[in-house]
């Protein structure tokens, strides 16, 4: 089966998850390296020990290989504004799960289409990726005037880069809800929950209707499909309990309003199953990239 060569730029825990992802999925991707900057991280070591091939000189390697097409960077945002340019220079794809967001926001089941052709996209963020689609289901029935969403995940899930870039993902989510969920203003709230044992993720997404004639039964069809479809790479992507739908008071008047409540525990690959907020990246990443790669072999000629 022909495959599309891909690499993974950093050797830390996402790109420790996302190698074993692809590793244990028969798809479009032939993981052919993982890039480190340390020859004895654990990131590097696990990669030898799956047989893939290693470098600890960053991108100095997947630069000077040009069969592979699409690189995933796991490093951080800093890094991936100065790789970005060299990725597109060589003539590679970029898949970025660092806040850097040079490309497009990308959530698989959302608006992949509209960015088929890019040679850079952003995977959002954990939460991001979460609730856009919650809020995307909802908006594609009917107009969406104000969504919010509160994700819950567990302290322990939640690595230091992230805790100094909070705000940064905060925003970001927030701008993902709008300008791919489909909201004409929204707002994030992140909260760490430092229970033990560790809680699993959960989210609660809220969406204000303006409209006075909608069709419940289509919105709820419509929240149960995108699940569906989440869940088709994310397998512990699911309702918490069926989506209210009821009038409360906003600061826009007594509105319908649609609540959601969702949950995502992960498959344990490399991360803790409670961990479903890193599994969920790693997860839409490699959707993300095998989706492209399937792509690329349209384009080739290899698939029909």
């Amino acid at each position: 089966m022909s495959k599309i060569k891909a690499a993974i730029l950093g050797s830390g825990n996402i790109g420790t998850d996302l190698m074993y992802k692809i590793l244990k999925k028969d798809g479009n991707i032939e993981l052919s390296l993982v890039a480190g900057i340390d020859p004895e991280s654990e990131g590097l070591q696990r990669a030898r020990e799956a047989k893939v091939e290693t470098s600890h000189e960053g991108i100095k390697d997947i630069l000077a290989d040009p069969d592979i097409k699409i690189v995933f960077d796991a490093t951080s945002a800093k890094a991936h504004m100065h790789t970005a340019e060299q990725l597109s220079e060589a003539g590679k794809m970029a898949i970025d799960l660092t806040p850097a967001a040079i490309g497009p926001y990308l959530v698989p089941p959302v608006n992949l289409n509209e960015h088929i052709e890019a040679e850079n996209v952003n995977m959002v963020s954990c939460a991001g990726q979460a609730t856009t689609p919650l809020v995307y289901a909802v908006s594609r029935v009917v107009p969406v005037h104000y969504a919010e969403m509160i994700a819950t995940v567990a302290s322990r899930a939640i690595g230091p880069g992230t805790r100094q870039n909070v705000d940064e993902f905060t925003r970001t989510t927030a701008n993902s809800l709008e300008k791919v969920g489909g909201a004409k203003t929204a707002r994030a709230i992140p909260v760490f929950n430092p229970a033990e044992p560790p809680i699993t993720m959960a989210n609660t997404v809220y969406t204000v209707i303006k409209e006075k004639d909608f069709d419940v039964d289509a919105i709820k069809k419509s929240i149960n499909d995108i699940i569906y479809d989440v869940a088709d790479y994310v397998p512990g992507y699911r309702l918490k309990s069926e989506p209210i739908i009821d009038y409360r008071d906003t600061p826009w008047g007594r509105l319908p309003v649609v609540v959601i409540m969702n949950e995502v525990e992960g498959e344990g690959d490399f991360f803790p199953q409670y961990a479903g907020n890193l599994d969920i990246m790693t997860a839409s990443a490699r959707k993300v990239g095998d989706l492209y790669a399937n792509h690329f072999l349209q384009k080739k000629g290899v698939r029909q």
